[in-house]
């Protein structure tokens, strides 16, 4: 095969292909004990107090502190439980009009941003994010969501697509940094801590690889996405076959197959073409052989 169009072939198939597969790894984004969002855990009584209610409830609502925080509980349990996504939607909805001052505002942003992105409902995706990040600028789970889906479902016809990407970026960049340095929370075990961490750590490299292909900067995306699947127990399909295919753009084609081995090696929407790749890139390997 011609190699200039092999390349063509193979960055089509590529932006083809993480398209498809890109919500195939939502396990990537689910909630997790870092950044206080409503799927990590549901607060009991001595969490949120049992002396009375909040400040805010306090100056609010006056002597009724006591009955709207135990509301108000109660309605966050409701929200962080269900896990219907259009009711969720609405239990989190309801909640945000009725108790805009709760100190449970930022986890409810936080999980409808979850939902949100399971429904594919990016533009609400990112405006809860968004709030949430208001409240809380070093939420890692809310920065690595956001930083992992903009390129997994970029549009380069969007009129602010470049923006999206550096936003992405900047998101996973900060990730990173907060999480080089986050004390362990109390509540937490160690390896508790330590597995949530890695996963979060990882998730942020693989938004950056992903960000760099999309500019079609091979040798910093692969970089990135070594970081994200080495020593990772369970690496992301797609950023395997991102990998080869950087690989491959880099003439590195031992090492891209090597990469599509281990991508093809895992059951998912992208097992075939990985095997296929993965012979491609063979072949490319022992074509470029000096003889």
């Amino acid at each position: 095969m011609n190699f200039s169009f092999a390349r063509k072939l193979l960055r089509y198939s590529c932006i083809a292909a993480t398209a498809l597969f890109g919500l195939a790894s939502l396990s990537w984004a689910q909630s997790s004990p870092l950044g206080g969002g409503a799927g990590s855990s549901v607060p009991n009584q001595s969490q949120v107090g049992q002396s009375g209610g909040t400040m805010n409830d306090q100056l609010q609502y006056g002597t009724m502190g006591h009955e709207v925080e135990r509301e108000q509980t109660s309605a966050f349990q409701a929200f962080s439980k269900e896990r219907d996504p259009a009711k969720k939607i609405q239990k989190g909805r309801e909640f945000l009009m009725k108790y805009p001052k709760s100190s449970f505002v930022q986890q409810v942003d936080a999980g409808l941003m979850d939902t949100y992105r399971t429904q594919a409902d990016w533009k609400n995706e990112y405006a809860y994010a968004d709030r949430a990040l208001v409240l809380n600028p070093k939420d890692v789970d809310v920065l690595t969501t956001v930083g992992w889906t903009i390129p997994h479902v970029y549009n380069p016809s969007d009129s602010d697509a470049a923006q999206e990407l550096q936003k992405a970026e900047t998101y996973a960049k900060q990730a990173i940094e907060i999480l080089a340095t986050m004390p362990k929370p109390p509540d937490l075990k160690d390896a508790e801590f330590a597995a949530a961490k890695a996963r979060r750590t990882f998730q942020a490299h693989s938004a950056l690889g992903l960000v760099y292909f999309r500019r079609q900067d091979y040798d910093n995306s692969a970089k990135e996405l070594e970081l994200a699947t080495k020593d990772n127990p369970t690496p992301d399909q797609t950023d395997l076959f991102v990998l080869g295919a950087d690989l491959q753009n880099l003439s590195r084609f031992s090492e891209a197959a090597e990469a599509y081995g281990r991508c093809g090696q895992s059951a998912g929407a992208l097992q075939d073409r990985c095997k296929q790749s993965a012979d491609a890139a063979k072949a490319q390997a022992d074509q470029s052989k000096p003889k």
